[in-house]
């Protein structure tokens, strides 16, 4: 099933057709709205794929059940991180490497790989489990030298 591939493989598939998208959608349109298309695009597929997760997890889910579906992310060495905390409320950790960025580049689709991958990760939140909450205030692929991912887990 599509839902255990690892995640830098699903997202390589998918910027492969979004790429056409987004050409077409800014020759037509201008960067502007191409790039406003391609976030809300990128949005409603994240908050689709974040509720099956969400549904096939057994028990219902948690910080925890979070937790164990990072593997999928990290899968292949896709990104080194760096854990800084784990606790039963919070998960927080930097990414020292990503190869979603560097694939994304490499892709010819370095401009709006945040659009295509970093802005799903508080999506995904709210799909999975409304609990669940990101803070983050850089990421790679915007340039920073880390990504600083702080999840909260809220009664």
């Amino acid at each position: 099933m599509a839902q255990d591939l690892p995640i830098i493989e699903r997202r390589r598939i998918e910027a492969e057709i979004l790429k056409q998208v987004y050409e077409i959608l800014r020759e037509r349109h201008g960067e502007v709205e191409a790039r406003a298309v391609i976030a809300a695009a990128v949005r409603k597929s994240s908050l689709a794929q974040a509720g099956e997760f969400a549904r096939r997890t057994e028990g219902g889910t948690s910080l925890q059940s979070f937790i164990d579906l990072q593997a999928l992310w990290t899968a292949g060495d896709a990104l080194e991180i760096e854990v800084r905390e784990r606790s039963e409320k919070t998960f927080a950790f930097d990414v020292r490497r990503c190869r979603y960025a560097e694939m994304y580049k490499a892709m010819g689709l370095g401009e709006i790989g945040h659009l295509l991958s970093c802005n799903r990760d508080g999506t995904f939140c709210e799909g999975y489990d409304p609990k669940l909450k990101l803070t983050r205030t850089q990421t790679i692929m915007q340039g920073a030298s880390h990504c600083d991912f702080r999840y909260r887990y809220e009664d």
